[in-house]
């Protein structure tokens, strides 16, 4: 008996291609579809189909229905599988070496033959590529690329950044930006329970300080933009799902060790000498899966640790913005006059980072499976706090970023009837994060002390004198499948609850701003001070607990004659809570509400439709809307717990003499820096403050948005695969932070609106809100196009456009930071603008080689580029500059006056021609005030390489590599070449005032860099590596 395979109908592609697929939430597993017929087309109902997991045994079984069609959920991803079709009718048939990829379903059509014929059974097997199968935009990546792509971080980032809609920012933490979206706003889930940043601290996306789980134990990832499948919830920019690899039935696994060291990385940046300091990291772990019980019980562990480096960036060290002298002086002036050593400019310090993952898989019965995982991360990366353009930090101003992260996932699969299954899963995580200044133990307080050009910070930050995050996540899942005839009918329920403990008091052991060096010097500063009532700042600590809970129903329809495949579906979330945060009555008298606001009730009913058509054996087309909500953190829920305006008192005063025979007291031993002002410190003392309060709003809506998508793949004779992909994203209700304090007492020159406190004098009461009227929306076209050839070559290359818009970029985990650090000239009403997280062109490319130049070992090359065009930034009056009212930050858009504008007079100290020829060079429109993020960013190319050989065991089906990665081969070559220049997100060009007659007076410019070299992705790196396989 022959059997045929139609590989025409889109047949594999390389899974470092753009792509579409279909994946059901955050799910685990895989699952295959069939349709099988007899000879004249009719159903072989009846039939038994049984499935094969040949590494582990696992049995699977379904009878066709009398649509013939089978189903089978809930297996395990990869493979091979051998398929049995066994009928009492027709002639029995046996399909091998089938591969299943995460998430996506596999389609087998079968045409069985009487008994009795010889004539050849048809088996139509599409394995799903990249490109097909599904209804929206998504990529996924096997175990294959997870191995070969040169991933030199040992992170999913670097695998699925060959997407050119997701980029990865290597100058922001290594945030991931989906297709434009803000990064707070994805979500990462590992064997189904959610792993992401669930608080909302980290740019990263992670809820710890690099990726929470050993990159060994991954078996395949998924990337969804838009899945049109209700059960995908809790993101808006885009869904991250892994699943980890389990134990089969022999023993086999890995042990790696890779090293790296200053003398293996670049030093030079267009023809500038940088220091790395002195450092070596080197990496090593194993994993290995092996039976407990043949064909029953599977172990798997994964173990990892980084004994690394982290290196610091000065820009305005390097862009000449603040000099050595400067440095030095500040340096002198602390230790003489303070009695503090403020650190250096030191280039690299050691990091350190541990993970564990232990999995246990249970086939209890052909109809039942379960599994349970256990995860431990345990890390800690330095941030400078201060950074950019315009910000300079000390070391001892540094601080420990880090997080013990511990989750506990078990899952159960059961197959009821060949009609009905099911999907029990229950999750728990808990994480205590950490964020010291690494100079805590001095006592020390913050300054910063304001230069020309830039600002320098000594001392420990502001923000981590009194900072800590504990909090449990438990989460639970309810699903069940029903087939009935052509209909896959999906129902179920999720709930997921967070109780936190977040202790956030800046300020707790002061903040002391000078506005130049000379006052910093004579001791003249505004100071900061803000603790609990009882001096302690566990007593301002914001404690709250709250649970979404989501229901979900959806049908997916078949039209086998049409091969088109529709989706319907609805999802219902809403909250529940009853914690709220301590009442205000100065705050209700104020403004008529409650500051006692939290989510209980707060809802959203998301539809989704989606469809796939299979047009033809070359062509599939796909398409969809839904509506999508999730991803927004619940630090900005936090906020009005930890600042109810009651516990935690915050006070300033300025042009304190804190030097000298006339200076202030202070408590303690009566140091400044080291001890608070009694005058503040009283103040705090009195309690029954009316402080600055932090509040939701009572008509607060889940921010959500409405995706659309279109696309197709295209399939030559040739198997190039082409696809076109389209997603249209309208923002819903975006969250946006208002001053409820403040009200317009004046205009300025431009027109522009000047608030003041009128409702709370010197405070800000910042409301939590949703945006009303326009919102923000964004436009993605994405091509890409990819190859495999018989000669071991393969080639993929794609690219997206972008078009991002947004009303407020909510950068920060802090109201009050939230409202300051947006470019704007009305900060109430901030305005549709290009967003911050908006990356207008991006090109990848990706090459392989693989060849055995010795007979049986393989050597392995691999190529990935990727050209981007960074991201946008603005131009800003300095925070320095009168008549604007209150701005923390050099926030408020630059006013580029005309030639003769009788708005605007220039001071004896202008360099009036200096600006006119920055203005002239950068394009800026002259009579108006500049729109936000306008200048677009410079242009980044990079390309790592990776080369590995093969080299035999020790034992038969053992084998070992040893391997070289190369990140920026191109400064490598040329050290002008892969250099990252970036634009902070506002810089401060002109410092001005208003004068009696309503003109503004340009008092001084600032000559603003634009965009500035980021280090440490602009310099190469090679990574040696060697592994042994068993």
């Amino acid at each position: 008996m022959n059997i045929l395979f139609n590989k025409k109908l889109l047949p594999l592609a390389v899974a470092s291609c753009l792509c579409s697929t279909l994946v059901y939430a955050n799910d685990t597993s895989s699952s295959l579809k069939g349709n099988i017929v007899g000879p004249n087309g009719n159903p072989a109902t009846g039939t038994q189909i049984t499935i094969i997991h040949l590494p582990s045994g696992s049995v699977k079984t379904a009878t066709v229905n009398d649509a013939g069609l089978f189903s089978a959920k809930g297996l395990r991803v990869g493979g091979p599988y051998q398929i049995i079709v066994d009928s009492n009718e027709f002639e029995d048939t046996m399909v091998e070496n089938i591969y299943l990829t995460l998430g996506k379903e596999y389609p087998l059509s079968v045409q069985l033959q009487s008994a009795s014929a010889m004539e050849q059974i048809l088996v139509t097997g599409r394995p799903l590529s990249m490109q097909s199968g599904g209804t929206g935009p998504a990529s996924n990546f096997t175990l294959n690329d997870l191995q070969s792509k040169p991933a030199i971080n040992r992170d999913i980032k670097d695998i699925i950044r060959t997407d050119p809609r997701i980029y990865i920012n290597e100058a922001a933490s290594d945030a991931i930006q989906c297709a434009g979206g803000n990064p707070r706003f994805n979500s990462l889930t590992v064997d189904g329970a959610r792993m992401n940043d669930n608080f909302g601290l980290n740019s990263n996306g992670y809820p710890t300080e690099r990726m929470p789980f050993s990159f060994d134990a991954i078996d395949q990832v998924a990337v969804e933009l838009a899945p049109f499948d209700v059960q995908y919830g809790g993101f808006t920019s885009c869904n991250i799902n892994a699943v980890t690899k389990s134990g089969n039935n022999d023993v086999s696994g890995s042990v790696f060790f890779d090293y790296t060291s200053d003398s293996l990385k670049g030093d030079s940046i267009e023809g500038t000498h940088v220091d790395t300091g002195d450092y070596s990291e080197k990496r090593y772990g194993f994993n290995v899966g092996l039976p407990l019980i043949k064909d029953k019980l599977f172990f798997f562990t994964s173990y990892e640790e980084l004994d690394g480096a982290q290196i610091f960036d000065y820009t305005p060290f390097a862009n000449g913005k603040v000099s050595q002298a400067t440095i030095d002086r500040i340096t002198q002036i602390a230790k003489t006059n303070y009695g503090y050593d403020p650190g250096s400019m030191i280039p690299s310090l050691p990091v350190e980072d541990e993970k564990l993952l232990v999995k246990l898989d249970w086939n209890i019965s052909d109809d039942h499976r379960a599994s349970l995982v256990y995860n431990y991360n345990d890390g800690y990366t330095l941030s400078e706090s201060d950074s950019g353009s315009s910000a300079l930090s000390l070391s001892n101003h540094f601080y420990e970023r880090g997080a013990k992260l511990q989750s506990f996932v078990s899952s159960l699969y059961s197959d009821w009837t060949d009609d009905f299954s099911t999907e029990v899963r229950i999750g728990y995580s808990k994480l205590d994060n950490r964020q010291i200044s690494i100079d805590a133990a001095s006592g020390f307080g913050e300054m910063r002390i304001s230069t020309p050009d830039a600002d320098v910070f000594i001392g420990p930050d502001d923000s981590r004198q009194a900072n800590k995050l504990k909090y449990d996540n438990l989460s639970l899942k309810l699903a069940g499948t029903y087939f009935l005839d052509n209909h896959e009918i999906s129902f179920g329920y999720e709930r997921e609850s967070l109780d936190v403990f977040n202790m956030f008091v800046q300020h707790n052991e002061g903040e002391y701003r000078f506005s130049s060096i000379d006052d910093f010097e004579n001791g003249i500063a505004r100071v900061y001070y803000g603790n609990a009532q009882s001096h302690n700042p566990k007593d301002a600590a914001g404690e709250f607990e709250y649970a979404l809970n989501t229901f979900y129903v959806q049908d997916t329809y078949d039209l086998i004659d049409y091969d088109l495949t529709l989706t319907f579906g609805l999802r219902y979330d809403v909250y529940t809570s009853d914690d709220v945060p301590e009442y205000s009555a100065n705050f209700e008298q104020r403004y008529g509400f409650s500051n006692q606001q939290n989510l209980d009730g707060v809802d959203l009913l998301q539809p989704r439709f989606g469809f796939n058509w299979i047009y033809n054996d070359q062509l599939e087309l796909r398409g969809g809307f839904g509506l999508y909500s999730g991803g927004n953190p619940n630090v900005w829920i936090s906020n009005s717990y930890s600042n109810d305006g009651i516990r935690n008192i915050q006070v300033d005063k300025k042009n304190l003499q804190i030097l000298g025979p006339d200076a202030i007291a202070f408590n303690g031993s009566g140091r400044p820096g080291y001890d608070i002002p009694v005058e503040l410190y009283d103040a705090v003392s009195q309690g029954g403050a009316d402080d600055s309060t932090n509040v939701t709003d009572p008509n607060f809506e889940i921010p959500s948005e409405w995706k659309f998508a279109l696309g197709g793949t295209y399939i030559t004779e040739s198997n190039y695969i082409f696809n076109l992909d389209y997603l249209y994203t309208d923002k819903q209700d975006s969250a946006v932070i208002r001053n409820l304090a403040d009200e317009v007492t004046g205009t300025a020159p431009d027109g522009r609106p000047v608030y003041s406190g009128v409702n709370h004098p010197r405070e800000s009461d910042l409301l939590l809100t949703n945006v009303k009227g326009s919102d923000g929306y964004s436009h993605v076209l994405s091509f890409a196009f990819n190859k495999s050839f018989d000669n071991g070559f393969d080639i993929a290359a794609s690219y997206a456009y972008t078009i991002a818009k947004e009303v407020h970029p909510m950068t920060s985990s802090v109201a009050f930071s939230n409202y300051h650090r947006i470019a704007v000239s009305d900060p109430e009403n901030p305005g549709v603008s290009t967003s911050n997280y908006e990356v207008p062109h991006r090109f990848t490319f990706s090459a392989g080689y693989v060849h055995e130049f010795i007979d049986g070992l393989e050597t392995r090359f691999n190529l990935f580029g990727q050209v981007s065009q960074t991201n946008p930034y603005s131009y800003t009056f300095s925070s320095s500059t009168g008549g604007l009212g209150f701005n923390d930050e050099d926030r408020q858009l630059l006013y580029v006056p005309q030639s003769n504008d009788a708005n605007v007079v220039y001071g004896d100290d202008f360099d009036l021609e200096a600006f006119n020829a920055w203005v002239s060079s950068e394009g800026l429109k002259r009579g108006e005030i500049q729109d936000r993020n306008e200048i677009d960013g410079d242009w980044w190319t990079t390309i790592d390489f990776k080369v590995e050989q093969q080299f035999p065991g020790f034992n038969d089906g053992h084998s070992g590599s040893a391997y070289f990665i190369v990140k920026n081969i191109g400064n490598m070559l040329n050290d002008d070449w892969g250099v990252l220049k970036r634009g902070s997100a506002f810089q401060r060009a002109v410092t001005a005032d208003i004068n009696d007659q309503g003109q503004y007076v340009f008092e001084e410019f600032h000559n603003p860099s634009g965009t500035s070299v980021e280090v440490d992705p602009s310099l190469w790196e090679i990574r040696l590596g060697v592994r042994y396989n068993f």
